[in-house]
């Protein structure tokens, strides 16, 4: 299976992937998400080592119980060859009602079909007002 467009990136084709990305998670469809991923994928999310496609999946189903109203805006950072850096942030509420906003990074490496070998997140979740909310 491939997903293009394939590395090495370039300016247009590396936005493309970013944008791609931001279009999926904001679908919150585990499956859909995780088709973008090798099926050995590595992630580091916060904290968490999640390893396959498959883990990603059940991360994602837990991820979107739990973060109610998601949603995300990524921008891209920078690109090399087959690897992209991204900012991003995201909006979400809890069960209780209180909404917050998560800042971040995420970097990027990608296989010859264009799937994601490699995530390595780094966030941070900052309460806010509903008033406060951009997203």
């Amino acid at each position: 299976m491939k997903k293009h467009p394939l590395p090495p990136f370039n300016e247009e084709t590396a936005q493309q992937k970013v944008q791609m990305a931001e279009d999926a998670w904001n679908s919150k469809d585990p499956l859909t998400v995780s088709m973008a991923y090798t099926e050995d994928t590595e992630w580091r999310n916060r904290t968490s080592f999640i390893n396959g496609r498959t883990e990603v999946q059940e991360f994602l189903k837990d991820k979107w119980t739990h973060e109610l109203n998601y949603k995300l805006k990524k921008e891209l950072w920078g690109f090399r060859n087959n690897r992209i850096a991204v900012r991003f942030e995201y909006e979400y509420q809890n069960k209780k009602g209180q909404w917050f906003r998560a800042y971040g990074n995420e970097n990027w490496q990608f296989d010859e079909n264009g799937l994601m070998q490699k995530r390595y997140a780094s966030i941070n979740d900052l309460e806010i007002k509903k008033s406060d909310r951009k997203l």
